[in-house]
């Protein structure tokens, strides 16, 4: 004699079952995104943007006076980590330069770091210390006499 095989019916506690791991993989893979996202946002470009806008303008014309200095910067870091800086005008390297930097992580891990520079071979500037291994961001600001420039560059 044969056995019958009965078919399973689909009950209120496959559907309860499934729906549950349904939203437990969603709600576990929102709170993975949401910390991953806060951990890694590095803050705002500006901590109140009406205050900036006020002084767009300003930044405009600051800007403008610095594209007619002409100068030419170029920025590399050598073997040991230190940045070489050269500041140009007409592909004559600027004399008497002061250059100071500070550098921070792109995303806000490390705290800012001032870099100072001093006289280098060929007119250049290199930095004082050397910049850890790594991706930053650069705020460069060089003064040649009473004219000042400011740069912002990515380093690696």
């Amino acid at each position: 004699m044969r056995e019958q095989t009965r078919a399973k019916s689909f009950t209120g506690r496959h559907m309860t079952i499934i729906l549950v791991a349904f939203f437990g993989v969603v709600i576990a893979v929102n709170f993975t995104m949401a910390r991953l996202a806060s951990s890694t946002f590095g803050g705002t470009v500006v901590d109140n943007s009406y205050v900036a806008s006020q002084q767009y303008n300003e930044w405009l014309a600051r800007a403008a006076a610095q594209d007619r200095l002409g100068w030419d910067t170029e920025m590399t870091v050598d073997s040991s980590r230190y940045l070489l800086l050269a500041v140009r005008k007409e592909g004559v390297p600027l004399g008497n330069v002061q250059a100071v930097a500070t550098v921070h992580h792109p995303l806000g891990r490390t705290a800012p770091v001032t870099l100072r520079f001093e006289s280098a071979t060929g007119g250049a500037l290199r930095s004082t210390r050397p910049l850890a291994a790594g991706r930053w961001r650069l705020d460069l600001v060089v003064r040649h006499g009473a004219a000042e420039a400011r740069y912002r560059e990515d380093v690696r």
